[in-house]
């Protein structure tokens, strides 16, 4: 589980998104990063027995920074009021799909996929859903899987309205072919972050997403 000091770190952090209040709160900050740091490689550690393809991965190389990217931003607050890890066998800068865990109070989920991936793979992946349809279907249909996500997000703005280009409108692939993402996440409450069970229901969604992103990543290698 996550310290509930971590959780008040972020709570006053989004309160008070500015350079003097996060340097005078450094060592809270540092505390803080140490106790995510440590569930995150649980996590590897844990869920890398069943998926060795993450087996190798190190906390803190999954972790973004806290710092926001603000140079073409309206938003200007200086800190992400989150912390976030992504734990991918190529890396977090890798093609391939990945686990996501991202705690944020009010806003915390776990799972993951191939967000946005570029257009080679991306055109790689529709290719295989098309081909293998019935093995994808399977996998998104299990009862596993559909007890923890139920479906794909399917954020408007990462679907497309109408197949793309070289698929017919009538194929049986049509709804996932327009996905510009394949992502499933879960979400979580706060009582949860600081739950004994937590480890356990990350793992388990992990465990349910693993064959998609067998899946996903077969199809860009």
């Amino acid at each position: 589980m996550l310290q509930p000091s971590t959780l008040k770190f972020l709570k006053d952090l989004k309160k008070n998104n500015n350079k003097p209040w996060f340097e005078a709160h450094r060592k809270q900050y540092e505390e803080a990063k140490n106790d995510f740091a440590a569930f995150i490689q649980t996590i590897i550690d844990k869920h890398g027995k069943k998926d060795e393809s993450i087996a190798h991965l190190k906390a803190k190389d999954c972790m973004f920074r806290i710092n926001r990217d603000v140079r073409f931003s309206k938003d200007k607050s200086p800190y992400k009021d989150n912390m976030g890890a992504y734990m991918s066998r190529g890396g977090k800068k890798s093609p391939f799909g990945g686990y996501y865990f991202h705690c944020q109070p009010g806003r915390c989920f776990a799972g993951g996929g191939l967000w946005m991936p570029m257009p080679p793979e991306l055109n790689k992946v529709r290719q295989e859903i098309d081909y293998n349809f019935t093995d994808f279907k399977k996998i998104i249909g299990s009862k596993k899987f559909k007890s923890v996500y139920g479906d794909l997000s399917r954020d408007a703005e990462y679907v497309l309205t109408r197949v793309p280009k070289g698929y017919e409108p009538g194929n049986p692939a049509a709804d996932y072919l327009k996905m510009k993402s394949f992502v499933a996440l879960v979400n979580f409450n706060d009582a949860d972050l600081t739950s004994r069970d937590l480890i356990k229901k990350v793992l388990t969604a992990f465990e349910a997403l693993q064959p998609l992103l067998e899946f996903l990543n077969e199809s860009i290698s």
